[in-house]
């Protein structure tokens, strides 16, 4: 199906709620940040693919700007490859082609990127500890000739890997066992398993705001609604959290205890023990993402959350986990745990999705989960300083901007002071510097004032990175604060 078949569509209303704050300071060069706004919601995947945009009468009349300030934006979009129109038919967003000979398109906050020129800071990831992964390589390659002769497919994961992983839960306090446990192809593989097997198109599922981008597109992809439930500054609020359940009545909550994935915040003991409670009482199957929780940094390790509340075999309570975040990025192994018979229905279902994972990473895996301990104290060690540093280059940098102090994970959530996050993304993309906005977290444009930065780049990038980032921030139009919060003019 070509693009020109979807039919996708955004009303005027909606493309001007989601665009937010794009207007810059004073009204100038509208058309221009109108363009560069546009440009960001489809590389961040905010604007999908495909979707057909409002008439330029339509959307000047809801921006409340001209037609020619539209026309002009739409046009810019057209020449540079993210819009493609059709007489008489409209307009739909796409991706720019990288043909021989041409340009590469711009990249977006989750283009893979192989160039040193380029600092990526849109990825919390950390790169592979090279003698582990190493020694487990070559280890696996040995292992494989035992399964050479067979089909190679498990849906479920190679014996031996669910036994590693099982064997953690239980050194970190939860009993487990080998078939308590689904290997998939990555954490966000994982999601969307679940999410297949549980989730029906219209059916709410209850999230944080902001949370884990990818999960609202999982969510969204498989027909659910997503039901924000926004932090206070501490974390989460349990009123808020209960009133969501009792009046939206969502399938099911997707949350993120551990270091969550913006803000840092860890869920306390007794909200665990009260979210379990609110589970059983209302039959809210509760997804919990634990791919941070091998990442203590100045906070003790926390318990897997199925500890708390009796909720070790609770149907209601499902865990997902990745060896991305701790060992590597590309090493594609995820997993679920939950009670057998939760395993059983989501392995009977898999084969819709995908066949299982591959032999090789399997085995990599089940040698790399017993050394997770180790590895886990050197990363400990490493982002403990690269934590501290950036947030002391952000103070010298930046003073007006506030961050969190993360107890763990791998980036911290900053507040900007302003509006300007998918603007300051833009500036710093033309300055080699990739930035996941804010607005990547949230839900109809909402955290304009946020920035997710992790601490992941050695400490030489990040420096550069973050003086590239200097010039976008001192560069953009309008006045930003100094030290002492008087605005200043900037050109």
């Amino acid at each position: 199906m070509s693009q020109d078949d979807l039919d996708r569509r955004i009303s005027a209303h909606t493309f001007a709620r989601v665009l937010g704050a794009w207007r810059p300071p004073e009204g100038r060069a509208l058309a221009s940040a109108l363009t560069d706004q546009i440009r960001l919601l489809v590389l961040d995947g905010r604007l999908p693919l495909g979707t057909r945009v409002p008439a330029e009468r339509e959307l000047a009349g809801a921006l409340e700007v001209s037609r020619t300030t539209v026309a002009t934006a739409y046009e810019s979009l057209r020449e540079n490859g993210f819009l493609h129109s059709r007489r008489g038919s409209g307009s739909w967003t796409r991706l720019p082609d990288a043909r021989a000979g041409e340009q590469s398109p711009p990249l977006g906050a989750f283009t893979p990127v192989h160039d040193d020129t380029v600092h990526d800071l849109a990825f919390a990831a950390l790169p592979a500890p090279l003698d582990a992964v190493r020694a487990a390589a070559a280890a696996a390659v040995g292992d494989l000739d035992a399964h050479l002769g067979s089909h190679g497919y498990d849906v479920t994961g190679l014996p031996v890997l669910r036994a590693a992983i099982a064997r953690r839960y239980t050194q970190r306090g939860l009993p487990t066992t080998p078939d308590q446990i689904l290997v998939t192809s990555g954490a966000q593989n994982a999601i969307a398993l679940v999410l297949n097997a549980l989730v029906n198109p219209g059916d709410r599922v209850l999230v944080e705001h902001p949370t884990y981008p990818n999960a609202i597109d999982a969510i969204r992809v498989r027909g659910g609604r997503p039901v924000p439930v926004p932090f206070t500054a501490d974390g989460w609020d349990l009123d808020q959290v209960t009133a969501g359940v009792r009046d939206a009545a969502p399938r099911l909550a997707y949350l993120i205890p551990d270091f969550q994935n913006p803000t840092g915040h860890l869920m306390p003991p007794d909200d665990r023990e009260a979210l379990v409670a609110l589970a059983r009482r209302t039959g809210t199957t509760l997804v919990i993402d634990e791919t941070l929780s091998e990442l203590p940094l100045s906070v003790p390790p926390p318990a897997p959350f199925a500890t708390y509340g009796g909720a070790a075999e609770s149907s209601l309570v499902i865990t997902v986990g990745s060896a991305s975040k701790i060992f590597w990025g590309g090493l594609r192994v995820g997993w679920i745990r939950g009670p057998a018979a939760t395993v059983r229905r989501l392995a009977s279902v898999r084969p819709a999705i995908d066949l299982g994972g591959a032999v090789l990473d399997h085995l990599l895996a089940a040698r790399l989960i017993d050394d997770t301990t180790a590895v886990a104290d050197a990363r400990r060690t490493e982002l403990l300083a690269a934590r501290d540093h950036l947030r002391g280059r952000l103070s010298e940098l930046f003073p007006t901007w506030t961050s969190t102090r993360p107890g763990g994970g791998l980036s911290m959530w900053l507040d900007l002071g302003a509006p300007v996050s998918s603007r300051l993304t833009s500036a710093a993309r033309r300055r080699g510097v990739l930035l996941a906005a804010g607005p990547r977290f949230g839900i109809d444009g909402a955290f304009e004032r946020n920035l997710r930065l992790p601490f992941t780049l050695r400490r030489d990038r990040m420096d550069a990175a973050l003086d590239d980032l200097a010039q976008a921030w001192y560069g953009l139009d309008g006045a930003v604060v100094t030290g002492d919060h008087d605005p200043i003019a900037v050109a």
